[in-house]
């Protein structure tokens, strides 16, 4: 089924990253319906599209914001909150029709994935694992990277609909597949707080200038787009930019059971969720995930 600007898309989840990539859909020329669980933020947004005279509809429902869409977008919290806005009471799956196509921009286990691809493949419905990478920032501006698990057929179905809100858009394998890359890309990011929490406590500590500390080695190989982005925000102790550290402990969670499951070892990823743990407990669960340098204790004295 082609799509163009007149393709009847229903966004289910106007969260931090949901809600930005509606309203580039919204902004778009789609037609666009939503749904979101709190009627708080639907209602937010509501306002926001109609002073700015941009055309959207929302819905009571999964299933009634589903109905006649062609294309149905989720992107909500975890496996729980994604069965229930799917197969659920009245989710999506009960208002789409045949021929239609659901991309999940959830992060999930790869087993909800499957799952949730199994049930769409009986219901002759598309489905695509389309996780995002990027952050609040990335969703604002349309720069998300997205890695997709599905067919090739369903993916240049999906891809019109996500080009939007895209930096990239990587097919990487079966259903599935997206939601295991999106675990690779939180283990990498998890390592490399885990590296820059030290290596900005120890320039702290020796009394280096930070700013220029940052200049010198963010132009060899330590450079990262962490220490590019949350270098001077980590150095300031700020850490409000959007992905909070129960959201990374429950995708490290999914990664490291799919680790086990393949028999893999993931020790550096354990180690830096036991850390997140012990921020989280000391009430810093709603922070960004760069507050694991809160962890480490500053240098009583500097040189």
């Amino acid at each position: 089924m082609p799509m163009s600007t007149a393709t009847k898309i229903a966004f289910i989840g106007l969260g931090v990253m949901g809600g930005p990539m509606a309203d580039h859909l919204a902004r778009g020329g789609f037609e666009v319906t939503a749904y979101n669980r709190s009627p708080k933020r639907a209602e937010a947004w509501r306002k926001s599209w109609e002073e700015e005279g941009v055309s959207a509809n929302f819905a009571a429902t999964p299933a009634e914001a589903a109905n006649s869409a062609d294309v149905v977008c989720t992107c909500v919290g975890n496996d729980e909150d994604l069965a229930s806005v799917t197969t659920g009471a009245e989710g999506v799956l009960e208002g789409m029709s045949k021929g239609s196509l659901l991309i999940d921009h959830t992060t999930t286990s790869a087993d909800m994935a499957r799952h949730l691809g199994g049930i769409c493949a009986t219901n002759a419905i598309g489905f695509v694992d389309a996780p995002v990478s990027g952050g609040q920032a990335g969703a604002e501006n349309g720069q998300l990277a997205i890695m997709c698990g599905g067919s090739d057929e369903a993916i240049e179905r999906a891809r019109p609909a996500m080009e939007p809100y895209a930096k990239a858009i990587v097919h990487v394998g079966p259903v599935g597949a997206g939601q295991t890359a999106k675990m690779a890309n939180q283990m990498c990011i998890a390592g490399v707080l885990g590296g820059l929490s030290e290596a900005i406590r120890l320039a702290q500590g020796a009394g280096l200038d930070l700013e220029k500390t940052y200049e010198a080695i963010s132009r060899g190989a330590a450079q990262s787009w962490q220490m590019d982005n949350r270098w001077a925000t980590m150095t300031k102790d700020e850490f409000d930019f959007g992905f909070a550290i129960d959201w990374m402990r429950k995708d490290l969670g999914y990664a490291l059971d799919e680790a086990k499951r393949l028999g893999l070892s993931s020790p550096i990823s354990a180690l830096v969720d036991q850390f997140y743990a012990e921020v989280q407990s000391a009430g810093g669960g709603r922070q960004d995930t760069s507050a694991l340098i809160t962890r480490l204790p500053k240098a009583k004295t500097t040189k």
